[in-house]
């Protein structure tokens, strides 16, 4: 094997996908079974996860479905230990779901929804990061992962809440990097633009704005699930044993500007 192929070689570690069963989470655990991690697909429905678990294993791959909703600490917990008495350790965390009941003005939206948003997509990121954590040290390595959105960079009329909350999970690794940093273990971000998943489809299926999206974009279209997942590969090797407490953006280029389109 070459040495550039070692750098992303992930034989013989384990990960855990929160969401998944589609979109981002899905792509992010097929493309890590591919490298050889042993893959846990969770969500809350344990037949969606399945479906990728019975792909991963016709290719080859070794990889385990198991339900559970973040919101519930109990679950966060039977997945971590379910995950430990299958295979034993938990080298990569990648934190991918998460949740937006509401789309609209702040000032309109329920304190319940608020509530819901960053219990969701922060705490319980916190709750499952601190589970998995002291394993790591153990074994003086390890990588989290969290998803986040450019929607944590920039304002919106709509999402305001759920960007605060992203925000706030690029905050969270910048913590999680500083704190068990000594401990050899890593925490990072990636911050996708608007791609097209089940999660974003009212955006990218909005004629309008996906007009408007596409053209503010450099590479003037929105990104698939898989452009993702090579990120997390990254993340989770031995590519990325330097870096630390960092958001990876990955938006077809639109938090650099949007280009010039002639009429």
């Amino acid at each position: 094997m070459s040495a550039a192929a070692n750098l992303f070689d992930l034989a013989g570690k384990v990960a855990v996908v929160t969401g998944g069963s589609k979109g981002i989470g899905r792509a992010i655990a097929e493309r890590l079974a591919q490298h050889g991690a042993r893959v846990v697909v969770a969500s809350r429905r344990l037949d969606a996860c399945q479906e990728v678990v019975d792909g991963i294993a016709a290719r080859g791959g070794e990889a385990m479905a198991l339900a559970c909703n973040i919101g519930r600490k109990p679950e966060l917990q039977a997945l971590v230990d379910a995950t430990l008495a299958r295979w034993g350790r938990i080298d990569a965390l990648v934190c991918n779901a998460a949740v937006n009941p509401y789309f609209g003005p702040a000032i309109d939206m329920p304190d319940e929804a608020f509530d819901k948003i960053m219990a969701s997509n922060v705490r319980s990121n916190l709750w499952l990061a601190h589970m998995v954590l002291p394993g790591m040290a153990e074994r003086g390595e390890g990588s989290v992962i969290i998803i986040s959105s450019i929607g944590g960079l920039r304002g919106s009329p709509t999402l305001g809440a759920y960007g605060i909350s992203k925000a706030a999970d690029m905050q969270l690794a910048r913590n999680l990097a500083v704190e068990w940093g000594p401990r050899g273990i890593r925490a990072n971000c990636i911050a996708p633009g608007l791609v097209r998943t089940d999660f974003a489809r009212a955006l990218w299926e909005d004629p309008a704005n996906l007009r408007k999206r596409t053209r503010d974009t450099p590479l003037q279209r929105i990104g698939e699930p898989d452009e993702i997942a090579g990120a997390a590969v990254f993340l989770a090797s031995p590519a990325s044993t330097f870096m630390t407490g960092q958001t990876i953006v990955i938006d077809g280029g639109v938090t650099a500007g949007a280009p010039r389109v002639e009429e």
